[in-house]
């Protein structure tokens, strides 16, 4: 790939390939297909897997928990496949994808909450730090049952996650640094709501396999 070629790439079509390919709505696509109707219009109003999950049915949510989730691997792949593995680019369309998921333009900028999305940008990225945020994510939820909880563990954990796991004996460049804490922050302003009603008391829990509220 000529020079000339590779910076337009980078810097604008793979980022512009990561938002759309994010902010299609398999939330919204699925309860559709699968349930004839608009998942925004129950539930939460949101179009997470969650959401899905309550409204059309446990398949219905697997589905847009492993679309969602592969929108944002695929998005780091294009970066990966057309840049070499250059981290700035792969970190920048991954970004892309969850803002396309979070604030899809299709939508009205209004979308999910990034936990998915965000789930498969890092498995592509860094799959031992995603496996430890999931297995955070379970023990926070097992132990205290609150879906949006687990979520924001892992969050705020990534940053470490990928510091330390990135690879042994090197850290990680400081541009992947930088976009996992645009993540994190990006996750805890999508989840705010929750967050104020974790601390009023309120956010309803996790309860034998259902969930209800506003989780995700």
């Amino acid at each position: 790939m000529s020079a000339g070629v590779d910076v337009p790439v980078t810097t604008l079509l793979l980022p512009l390939a990561g938002y759309l390919l994010g902010s299609i709505p398999f939330g919204l696509i699925l309860s559709k297909a699968l349930g004839g109707t608009d998942v925004r219009q129950h539930g939460s109003g949101n179009i997470g897997a969650a959401n899905v999950s309550r409204v059309v049915g446990p398949l219905a949510g697997v589905f847009t928990l492993l679309l969602d989730a592969a929108k944002g691997a695929a998005s780091v792949w294009l970066a990966m496949r057309f840049t070499d593995h250059r981290a700035s680019a792969m970190i920048f369309a991954g970004l892309a994808a969850m803002i396309g998921h979070c604030f899809p333009v299709w939508l009205k900028f209004k979308g999910g909450k990034g936990v998915a999305t965000t789930l498969g940008v890092f498995l592509a990225l860094s799959p031992q730090a995603a496996l430890a945020a999931i297995a955070l994510f379970l023990l926070v939820v097992l132990f205290w049952r609150y879906i949006s909880l687990g979520s924001l563990a892992a969050a705020a954990a990534m940053p470490l996650l990928i510091y330390f796991l990135w690879a042994p004996g090197h850290a990680p460049p400081l541009v992947m640094m930088l976009g996992t804490l645009f993540a994190s922050i990006l996750i805890f302003y999508k989840h705010r709501a929750n967050l104020q009603r974790l601390m009023d008391g309120t956010e309803p829990k996790y309860l034998l396999g259902k969930s209800k509220g506003n989780d995700e």
